[in-house]
């Protein structure tokens, strides 16, 4: 299990931002203050599922439908060959506690602060 570090994307001009590649259960830091845009990156021929799991989210009260179960995370599949890009801040709920990335291994993953 590795902590993903988040890349500064504030500066001017071009800067590094390298990938990390993925194993079974991987770690982000959530930070609210900021605008933070996960991006996924599939280089295999086969789908993947990624699950975002901050193990402090049980359930959540959503406004016209009441009490939800999120306890189980947030799956996102990326496609063969493909790349997904998530803002945090949109899925803030299951971004609670210690956010792990499971069951992706192989995807490559950026954690980019704007």
């Amino acid at each position: 299990m590795a902590a993903i570090a988040s890349i500064n994307a504030s500066q001017a001009g071009a800067f590094a931002a390298a990938a990390t590649v993925l194993s079974a259960d991987d770690t982000i830091t959530y930070n609210g203050s900021k605008k933070q845009l996960l991006v996924l990156d599939n280089t295999t021929g086969g789908s993947l599922t990624c699950t975002i799991d901050g193990d402090g989210g049980t359930t959540v009260q959503a406004p016209g439908i009441g009490i939800v179960d999120i306890s189980a995370g947030l799956a996102i599949v990326v496609g063969a060959n493909s790349s997904v890009a998530v803002v945090l801040g949109s899925v803030r709920a299951y971004c609670q506690g210690v956010v792990h990335l499971k069951g992706a291994a192989t995807l490559k993953a950026r954690v980019f602060e704007l």
